[in-house]
C-alpha cells in the first residue's frame, strides 16, 4: 500500500519540488522552511484552523484574505505568501499539510540529512538516543534524523529503519521468524 501513488501524494509531491526549486532559486530555502516550520505549528495548534482551510465551501477570496493577513502577521517571506496564494487559486490548499512536509522531507534531503525511524522496547535516554544517532551516521556517512518510538510489543530490543532498510534485532521477531521455522518443518 505504501507504493501507491494516490492524487494528494502526488499532487503533495509536484507542488512540494515546486516550492523547493523556486526556494533554491532565490536562495531562500532555509527562510521559507522556517516559515514551513511556524505555519506547521500552528495547524497543529489550531484544529479550526485546518477545519477553515479544508472546507471546500469557503470562497477562494475568503481563503485568500485569511492567508494574505496570517503571511503579513507572522512575517512571512513574499515567496512563501505567493506560493500559498497559487496552492488556494488552483484549489490545492486542501492538500497544503502534506506539501509543507513534504518540503521539509526535500530540504533535509538536500543537506544530506535521512530520515530513520528506531523503534525501542523501553524509553531511551537522550544519551543513548545521541549515541545511536552519532553511531548510525557515522556507519553510513549521513547525517540522520531519527524519530524516536517506543514499542512494549517488541518485548526486548529494537527496529531501525533507515530509508528501505530495515533492521530488526526484537526478541518478537526473533519469536515471529522462529514459529515460521516451526510451521515449514
Amino acid at each position: 500500500m505504501s507504493g501507491v501513488k494516490t492524487f494528494s501524494n502526488e499532487t503533495s509531491e509536484r507542488y512540494a519540488l515546486a516550492l523547493f526549486e523556486l526556494a533554491n532559486e532565490n536562495s531562500e530555502v532555509e527562510v521559507i522552511e522556517k516559515n514551513i516550520i511556524l505555519i506547521l505549528e500552528v495547524f497543529n495548534q489550531n484544529l479550526e484552523f485546518v477545519n477553515f482551510l479544508k472546507n471546500p465551501t469557503h470562497k477562494l477570496e475568503v481563503q485568500s484574505k485569511v492567508f494574505a493577513e496570517i503571511c503579513k502577521v507572522m512575517n512571512l517571506s513574499k515567496t512563501f505568501n505567493n506560493f500559498l496564494q497559487l496552492t488556494i487559486k488552483k484549489r490545492r490548499i486542501y492538500f497544503i499539510d502534506k506539501i509543507l512536509k513534504k518540503f521539509i522531507k526535500l530540504s533535509s534531503r538536500s543537506k544530506g540529512k535521512i530520515d530513520a525511524t528506531l523503534v525501542s522496547s523501553k524509553n531511551l535516554s537522550q544519551e543513548e538516543r545521541d549515541n545511536i544517532s552519532q553511531e548510525i551516521s557515522q556507519a553510513i556517512k549521513s547525517n540522520i534524523d531519527f524519530a524516536f518510538k517506543t514499542d512494549k510489543n517488541l518485548i526486548s530490543g529494537t527496529k531501525i529503519q533507515v530509508g528501505s532498510l530495515l533492521i530488526d534485532t526484537s526478541v518478537s521477531n526473533k519469536l515471529k521468524r522462529l514459529k515460521q521455522s516451526m510451521i515449514e518443518n
